[in-house]
């Protein structure tokens, strides 16, 4: 499975982006997918996840403002982003796992995915 990460971008505080993961290989292999973020000198942090079952998770940071989908026709996943604010200013990182168990016990932690996307900068300023 590879992952390719697109639509970061400088945007004001308050405006929207849409974050896009393409999806390559094979796509039986995959359960989930989420996407993290890691700001200058943070650690990486989860922001949102989808079971292929369309059960979606957010980082309570982000609920109400993000949005996570995916697109089956396309085998794209999505991160729409609203109300951003400079907070929200990091690399975004995409991910996927096909391990169903270790995404129940821990949907939060990047160990929990083995697939990973390049990151794309989001830059928010206020």
């Amino acid at each position: 499975v590879q992952l390719q990460a697109s639509g970061g971008g400088s945007v004001q505080a308050g405006g929207s982006l849409r974050l896009s993961c393409a999806v390559s290989g094979s796509l039986s292999d995959i359960d989930a997918m989420a996407w993290f973020r890691q700001a200058p000198r943070k650690e990486r942090e989860f922001v949102a996840a989808l079971r292929w079952t369309d059960s979606t998770y957010y980082a309570d940071s982000v609920k109400g403002r993000f949005t996570i989908s995916r697109d089956n026709d396309e085998n794209t996943a999505f991160l729409r982003m609203t109300t951003l604010n400079p907070e929200d200013t990091a690399v975004y990182y995409c991910a996927a796992t096909g391990r169903v168990s270790p995404f129940n016990t821990n949907k939060y932690s990047a160990t929990t995915y083995e697939n990973w996307g390049q990151g794309t900068l989001v830059t928010v300023s206020s």
